[in-house]
């Protein structure tokens, strides 16, 4: 395993050392952590197991497989799971029996849940909160990893006026994409963490089938391959004169960047570009005002001005019932992470929060026009992570 890049000591510790004092703050003495994603956050690694966190003190990672993995991979203390009917009485016997327990309810099973509850004999209090709004504030290490995925992106960016031709279907030029970026260590899968959604590569799509409107929680769909699929890339041929939406990332280290483009094979409509040089006015706009400090809220509203000065809200972010009610989103080891920008949010923005902000336009039958840069808070505003033109990629 020596081929495999392992996070640093100092980083998992500083990690853990937040959510404690979250935890103390919080008045919980201890935190179960059983989610994937957060397991890796906090242990450095993702192997099945469970993440035990005192308010103070080490934390354990007691993990069922692969034992001899995380070993390696962890700078938490490793032990065996074992049987998980005595797993209660061997917490209690280390580090005594909490009277409450920390959980991420957001995406714990009910079941698993009311196990743990039952193990431990204690109440539970949901600290996805916690975990979220940690997660939301990137150190140096993971803002590089992020950095990484932009080049890569670029890269990808780069080639497309070579790979684009009439023709070709959706799904072909999607491969060619996906080929690029796997072969330069993507791991082909954004995780997400909204329950039933699921997203490898991203959003290519083009004219009607861009615009055609599905489950996910964006503000374009794609036609998909199959109804057990419905979104992204389909079978649909590239045409002239129609805007080509190319919404998708890239993950290093497990740190994925978020970014759309606009490529078309001859022009667009004027009335297209007019849509696309507002969204790229939104994100001028949101740079300067993104500061710590700033609400979440308060940037989707700005965003919701510029579009009616235009006269675009029938078309911003979806269209008739099915437009997404938000501007941007953070972006890390998820892709639907803290802070969401949109409606009722009220938290703060602070410094070095990422945010993927994707301000789009979707005309029925036309297609999907707009784009998107993955974003760190800094004190004078928003610095853009994405390092690709912003031109529409014409054809």
């Amino acid at each position: 395993m020596d081929f495999l890049t392992k996070i640093s000591k100092k980083e998992i510790t500083a990690r853990i050392k937040r959510l404690q004092s979250e935890l103390r703050n919080h008045e919980i003495p201890a935190a179960l952590i059983t989610q994937n994603v957060d397991l890796f956050y906090y242990t450095g690694s993702m192997q099945n197991g469970i993440l035990y966190v005192p308010e103070s003190g080490d934390p354990v990672f007691y993990v069922k497989k692969s034992v001899v993995r995380a070993a390696v991979e962890s700078s938490i203390e490793v032990e065996p799971l074992g049987r998980m009917r005595t797993f209660g009485e061997r917490i209690q016997a280390r580090f005594g029996k909490p009277n409450t327990l920390g959980l991420e309810l957001d995406v714990l099973p009910y079941q698993l849940g009311v196990r743990y509850q039952q193990m431990l004999d204690t109440e539970i209090k949901d600290i996805t909160p916690i975990i979220r709004l940690q997660r939301a504030v990137k150190s140096d290490y993971e803002l590089t990893q992020i950095q990484q995925a932009a080049i890569l992106v670029d890269e990808v960016i780069q080639q497309l006026p070579a790979w684009i031709s009439t023709g070709m279907t959706e799904v072909q030029l999607a491969a060619k994409m996906e080929h690029y970026l796997r072969v330069r260590g993507n791991i082909n899968l954004n995780r997400m963490r909204g329950y039933n959604q699921e997203l490898s590569l991203g959003m290519v799509a083009s004219g009607a089938a861009a615009a055609t409107p599905t489950y996910f929680d964006g503000p374009a769909g794609g036609l998909g391959l199959t109804v057990a699929s419905p979104q992204g890339a389909s079978f649909k041929k590239l045409a002239q004169n129609e805007p080509i939406l190319l919404d998708f990332s890239t993950v290093v280290e497990g740190y994925m960047i978020d970014q759309t483009r606009i490529a078309v094979i001859g022009s667009l409509d004027d009335d297209l570009v007019q849509a696309y040089e507002v969204s790229r006015s939104i994100l001028r706009a949101v740079e300067l005002l993104g500061k710590p400090g700033v609400t979440w809220e308060s940037l989707y509203q700005h965003a919701l001005k510029i579009v009616e000065d235009a006269g675009l809200q029938a078309y911003f972010m979806g269209f008739g019932d099915d437009q997404a009610k938000f501007l941007g989103h953070g972006v890390g080891l998820e892709i639907d992470e803290f802070p969401i920008l949109a409606k009722g949010f009220q938290q703060a923005l602070q410094e070095n929060m990422v945010i993927a902000i994707e301000p789009k336009f979707t005309f029925p039958g036309r297609g999907v026009v707009g784009i998107e840069n993955t974003y760190v808070v800094k004190s004078n505003g928003l610095v853009s992570l994405s390092i690709s033109s912003e031109d529409i990629i014409t054809i």
